[in-house]
C-alpha cells in the first residue's frame, strides 16, 4: 500500500502534569483541551474506555451519554488518557502514582517525515445514539465503546511520524491521534 508521505515542522516534548488532575480530571483535561485547541479524548481506565469531545466550551464524556457502557472519570482508576486534535496530542499516563505527560505539537519545531493512516474501530451499530456518541458492540463477547461519531463507521486517524536508520531504512519513530469521525464527517 502506498502512503502519502508529508514533510512539517513538529514539536515533541514532555509536559507538565496539571497539580489538579487527581482531584479533578475533567477540569484539568478541559483545560489543556482549551490550551492546545485540542478537540477529542480517549481515556483507558481499570474498569473500561471513556470517550469525550470538548464542544460547547466543556468536555463532553461517553460515560454521561452511556453510563451502562463507559466508566465515570476518576483519576484513581485512570490509566492514560489522550486529548488529540488537528494540531497536537497531549497523553497523559500514570507511571506507579505519579502522572507524566508528553506533548507532540505540529506547526512549529523541527520538520519530518510523516505519513496519515486511518483505522476503522471495532463495532457494529449498537441501536442507539446519544449527545454526539454511538454506542458500537463487537462480536458475541458482546464488547461495548461509545466513541463521539455520527456515523457507525467510525474512523480513528493516526499520524506517524518517520525517522532513518543508518542503512536508509524508514521507521515510524512515535505517533499521536489526529482525528475521530465517521465516512460521511
Amino acid at each position: 500500500m502506498k502512503r502519502e508521505i508529508n514533510v512539517g515542522p513538529h514539536l515533541i516534548r514532555s509536559a507538565p502534569s496539571p497539580a489538579h488532575f487527581t482531584t479533578e480530571p475533567i477540569l484539568a483535561l478541559s483545560e489543556q483541551a482549551r490550551s492546545y485547541g485540542m478537540r477529542w479524548l480517549l481515556a483507558h481506565a481499570d474498569d473500561g474506555v471513556i470517550w469525550g469531545e470538548f464542544c460547547d466550551d466543556k468536555l463532553h464524556l461517553s460515560s454521561d451519554a452511556f453510563p451502562e457502557v463507559s466508566p465515570p472519570m476518576r483519576a484513581e482508576t485512570l490509566q492514560q488518557a489522550r486529548l488529540f486534535g488537528p494540531q497536537a496530542e497531549l497523553l497523559m499516563w500514570r507511571d506507579d502514582v505519579v502522572w507524566r505527560a508528553r506533548l507532540i505539537q505540529d506547526g512549529t519545531g523541527e520538520p519530518r517525515e510523516y505519513y496519515d493512516e486511518a483505522h476503522l474501530l471495532w463495532g457494529k451499530k449498537e441501536e442507539r445514539r446519544k449527545d454526539g456518541f454511538v454506542l458500537l458492540r463487537q462480536g458475541k463477547e458482546g464488547l461495548r465503546h461509545a466513541p463521539p461519531a455520527s456515523s457507525t463507521e467510525v474512523r480513528l486517524t493516526v499520524r506517524h511520524y518517520l525517522a532513518y536508520d543508518e542503512d536508509g531504512q524508514a521507521y515510524v519513530v512515535y505517533s499521536r491521534l489526529v482525528a475521530i469521525g465517521g465516512s460521511e464527517e
